[in-house]
């Protein structure tokens, strides 16, 4: 029973690693260490080109065209760049009344990766900021995420993800914003450690002189093009008061679609980033990388399999009470999981319950999106979840700035 004894304790401690235990370590790191912040002149204003890549979006992107509009930066100082390649709606007639903004347009279909390589060869200014059509930002966004290229050692900047929460969803796509609020603090922490380890593509932002083309086929471009500029020894910062607001997912069915996508992408970024592994080149961009992405992707849902298996068969080869209840308490965990998905209407009031059908729902999702990954099935252009856009745009006076 040695065997499974180490199988037990070996899996239970990675899982704990990959979801707190490393956070634990580098919380206390941030502490004791203290950065130092650059103090930032009020006139500090470097010139943006703000892309957005559209694929018909019709049904939002004029609320998004007013929002961005209503960022609070120098107008001298700022360019909007929509880029709509292959839409085949009126998405680009929407974009034309709008003269304050470049529209870039082909029949063509190429990806979503294509198109920002092309919008970013037509940008004019030093920092690129990008954001998702289907998303609302606040109006200080694009002021906050420049201020942090003052430190020259910013290469990038990661805004907040927020999911916003409604009762005309279904449940348990709610629990996606508790998720994201768990990675946001996660986000705070590496960035303050050292760097985000892969940006949201919601919104974040780079500098133009590092960004590298992205080959057509990457799934996952927001965290290729992040993870590029960090092994270049630059900093991906994270900033809170930069946020882009979203619905969750109209249907678990869209949300599965979506977190299996992104475990495919994961995988091939695993492959694509062999230099990410490197220790002794960045040892706290691998350390970070390896704690908070590939364990996740990789052993952490294997993990939960083998400590379920090793603790059911050493619950059975003796009477030893700790591993019974060790297996007790986890099929009360993936019971809770099934019994969400049996009785929704019942359940959907307990939040423990949706936590536990949302963990169990995401690390199921990691099986599939690496089956798809090995059998080169997911595509690398996006067929995007439906989210709902039945949201009200705030009515926000841009501020005025010097």
């Amino acid at each position: 029973m040695l065997f499974w004894k180490i199988v037990f304790w070996i899996s239970c401690f990675i899982v704990f690693y990959n979801y707190a235990g490393y956070a634990i370590i580098i919380f206390i790191w941030n502490k004791v260490r203290n950065r130092k912040h650059l103090v930032v002149p009020d006139s500090y204003y470097p010139s943006v080109s703000f892309i957005v890549a559209a694929y018909n979006e019709e049904d939002c992107i004029e609320k998004k065209l007013i929002n961005s509009l209503q960022q609070a930066y120098p107008a001298d100082k700022i360019e909007f760049i929509f880029i709509t390649d292959g839409s085949t709606d009126s998405t680009p007639n929407i974009i034309q009344k709008y003269s304050s903004v470049t529209l870039l347009h082909s029949p063509a279909r190429a990806g979503k990766t294509a198109a920002l390589n092309r919008a970013v060869e037509n940008a004019h200014n030093e920092i690129l900021i990008f954001s998702d059509a289907n998303t609302i930002l606040n109006p200080e966004a694009s002021l906050h995420i420049a201020k942090h290229y003052f430190d020259e050692s910013v290469g990038g900047v990661a805004g907040e993800k927020k999911v916003l929460s409604t009762n005309n969803l279904q449940d348990a796509t709610n629990t996606e914003g508790f998720y994201w609020k768990y990675e946001s603090f996660l986000k705070r922490l590496d960035s303050e450690f050292q760097t985000v380890v892969g940006a949201a593509g919601e919104l974040f932002s780079v500098r133009k002189r590092l960004y590298q083309d992205v080959p057509s086929k990457v799934i996952l471009d927001d965290f290729i093009i992040s993870m590029r500029i960090a092994q270049q020894g630059f900093r991906i910062v994270y900033e809170p008061r930069s946020f882009a607001m979203e619905l969750p997912s109209f249907s678990m069915g869209d949300e599965k679609k979506r977190k299996v996508r992104i475990a495919a992408g994961g995988f091939q970024s695993i492959t694509m980033l062999p230099d990410a592994f490197s220790f002794w080149k960045h040892p706290k961009l691998s350390f970070l990388y390896v704690s908070h992405r590939v364990l996740r992707w990789t052993l952490s849902p294997i993990c939960l399999v083998l400590a379920l298996l090793s603790s059911l068969i050493l619950s059975l080869s003796a009477v030893n009470t700790f591993y019974q209840i060790c297996f007790a308490v986890q099929i009360l965990f993936y019971g809770s999981a099934l019994f969400y998905q049996l009785f929704p209407a019942i359940s959907k009031k307990v939040s423990l319950i949706k936590l536990c059908y949302y963990f169990t729902f995401m690390n199921l999702s990691v099986f599939e999106g690496f089956s798809k990954f090995i059998q080169n099935k997911q595509s690398a252009a996006w067929d995007k979840a439906k989210r709902g856009t039945n949201y009200t745009l705030p009515e926000v006076d841009k501020p005025k700035v010097s």
